[in-house]
């Protein structure tokens, strides 16, 4: 039977290579609707992890969460350094880690922190230590992985975040004494360094604390004088609660009471892929309707090949095959069809992912992944699958109920 098949798929292999095409296409946008919704929430539920409140300037609280927890929008601004110290004072707060953002090199953000950022993103070091002196950072897998980045290079750093990136700060070099492993956290495109790092090459007079000791005296001196009159500022704080009350209070407190701004990273991160979803139950119902126009063609395809063949159909009846036999041969023939649009469908979403990630950095900086694969893609070829079954088993239908005497003497 299959040699059958084949053979007939060989007569019409022009047929039948664009209703593959066709059935692969819409297979394709299937596929790549739950990969970028499972994934972008992954991404948004991993990256909120130990994060349950982050202050900042006054702004909006989705680009503020954005910004800082998962470092791909711009911030809404800075706060006194001062706040640190009165959260960290505050009995309803367990953790408060300081981000010092707005310098990046290559396209990667340098965010000023301290160690404890490091058991946040569950970051763990590959090679060397992590920074202990002004102007020595730790770098993320993928930054090093992209930039060739090695222990003891040096490098400078421009004003401004991603590709934004505007006057290189080149009176002070960083110097790059730790790289971490890969952990899937947004740890892997950072450049982490210290907060008094980021304020020296602004030139931010501050009192040093004690793991901060200048590796170079003469930077150190240019960084503190090259801009008077400006004080400590940080970017944002990550906060974590020491009891499930101060999640109704603490918020609340922050933002009614101060001149700064609390926001929750989970409130945040559900209202923003809720807005996507209305957008991707569409483009689903386009997708099946684009696989159902794929099954029609398939009908279509089946039924004037059938009619064409009549005669030898006839011929394999006379020959002794059975009705049962010849139902099967047209069945077959379209469910190979819609197999392979199903395969060629699962294979090109997750080749556009790959592309996707290596043109577009904000992909990448997303944390997408083309290799990862979801039960839902296997409801998509199975759903392909039995739309080409259904398509062909009307023409199949059709040859099974023909009669053989009006086919034999027209023939």
């Amino acid at each position: 039977m299959l040699k059958l098949v084949f053979a007939y798929l060989r007569e019409r292999r022009l047929t039948s290579l664009l209703n593959v095409l066709l059935l692969g296409i819409s297979a394709a946008m299937l596929v790549l609707l739950p990969q970028f919704a499972r994934q972008a929430e992954e991404r948004f539920m991993r990256g909120a992890q130990g994060v349950d409140l982050v202050v900042g300037a006054k702004g909006s609280p989705l680009q503020l969460v954005l910004s800082s927890v998962y470092q791909i929008d711009k911030p809404t601004g800075n706060i006194p350094f001062g706040a640190l110290a009165d959260l960290r004072r505050n009995s309803m707060v367990a953790s408060a880690i300081p981000l010092a953002l707005g310098d990046s090199f290559g396209g990667f953000r340098i965010v000023g922190t301290e160690h404890s950022y490091f058991d946040l993103q569950k970051a763990e070091l590959a090679q060397g230590r992590t920074f202990a002196r002004p102007f020595e950072v730790v770098v993320g897998a993928e930054m090093a992985r992209q930039t060739g980045a090695g222990l003891g290079q040096k490098f400078f750093g421009s004003h401004g975040l991603g590709e934004q990136e505007g006057q290189t700060h080149d009176h002070i070099p960083f110097e790059v004494v730790g790289i971490l492993a890969p952990s899937g956290s947004v740890a892997d495109r950072l450049i982490l360094t210290s907060v008094e790092s980021v304020w020296d090459v602004h030139g931010i007079a501050h009192a040093d604390h004690e793991e901060s000791r200048p590796q170079d005296e003469h930077a150190h001196e240019t960084a503190r004088t090259a801009g008077p009159g400006l004080e400590p500022e940080i970017t944002a704080i990550l906060i974590r609660y020491r009891n499930a009350a101060a999640a109704l209070r603490l918020p609340a407190m922050i933002n009614r009471q101060t001149n700064i701004q609390a926001a929750s990273p989970a409130v945040e991160s559900t209202r923003l892929l809720t807005l996507f979803d209305a957008a991707i139950a569409a483009l689903g119902l386009f997708g099946w309707l684009l696989a159902a126009t794929g099954g029609l063609a398939i009908f279509a395809a089946l039924y004037n090949a059938v009619r064409s063949r009549e005669g030898d159909l006839a011929l394999l009846r006379v020959m002794g095959a059975s009705r049962s036999f010849v139902f099967s041969t047209i069945l077959v023939e379209g469910l190979i069809i819609a197999a392979l649009g199903a395969v060629v469908g699962l294979l090109f979403a997750h080749m556009l992912l790959w592309g996707a990630i290596g043109i577009y950095p904000s992909v990448s900086e997303a944390g997408f992944a083309a290799s990862r694969f979801y039960f839902e893609e296997l409801m998509v070829a199975a759903g392909v699958i039995i739309i080409g079954a259904v398509a062909s088993a009307l023409p199949a239908l059709r040859v099974y109920r023909t009669s053989l005497v009006p086919i034999l003497d027209a023939n």
